[in-house]
């Protein structure tokens, strides 16, 4: 048992190295454009907190859009996920293990104590397991608990590989153009009986308009 634990640590640390170096070598090489995001913008220049809503599948091109920014990122305890929390440390992120759906309490208290002290978060509401671009309560739960703002982004690249998976994960060629946009900030309240619906349009926005 100790050997097999030793080899799957030695998996997960040569994965977690590997998917830094390809990720930093394919992001020097992409050109950015960036739409719609006086969102993010007024919540930075206010210093509020903000929870980005993003699809599992488009995590990539996101995560070197906003790395070194201190976001904190929702993963899953499973072996993929502490080699994806490795990847997302390096790259300058602060890590909440967990999900909305399995050990849901203290997921969402790890990221309530996020946004109370004044950092934003990136959550994958299909994530880690799908269905793809599924709606998971854990988002509006989140915002309407810290009182902040939701901000669906998206992303699409000018080529890219798609991997054969569940999220169909996107890989963009090296010297594609990636187009990230942004909704805008979606309020939820106690109130709001349809939060999951206006979380799920604002996604539905931010696609369109990085696909525009």
């Amino acid at each position: 048992m100790a050997a097999d634990d030793a080899k799957k640590a030695k998996r997960i640390a040569r994965w977690s190295r590997t998917g830094v170096w390809l990720i930093r070598l394919l992001g020097r090489t992409w050109r950015f454009r960036v739409t719609h995001d006086e969102a993010v913008r007024a919540a930075r220049s206010s210093k509020t907190p903000i929870v980005f809503s993003l699809w599992h599948g488009q995590m990539l091109p996101l995560l070197y859009t906003h790395r070194d920014e201190g976001v904190a990122v929702l993963i899953s305890e499973h072996s993929d996920g502490e080699i994806i929390a490795r990847i997302a440390t390096r790259l300058g992120y602060n890590t909440v293990r967990g999900s909305t759906s399995r050990g849901a309490a203290r997921a969402l208290l790890g990221l309530s104590r996020v946004l109370e002290g004044g950092g934003d978060l990136a959550i994958t509401p299909d994530g880690p397991r799908g269905p793809a671009k599924s709606m998971a309560p854990g988002v509006a739960i989140v915002a309407r608990r810290a009182g902040v703002a939701v901000v669906g982004v998206a992303a699409s690249a000018s080529s890219a590989w798609h991997l054969k998976t569940w999220d169909k994960f996107l890989i963009p060629r090296p010297f594609a153009t990636i187009h990230v946009a942004y909704s805008d900030a979606v309020h939820v309240t106690t109130a709001d009986a349809d939060a999951e619906e206006r979380l799920r349009a604002a996604m539905d926005i931010a696609e369109r308009r990085a696909h525009g």
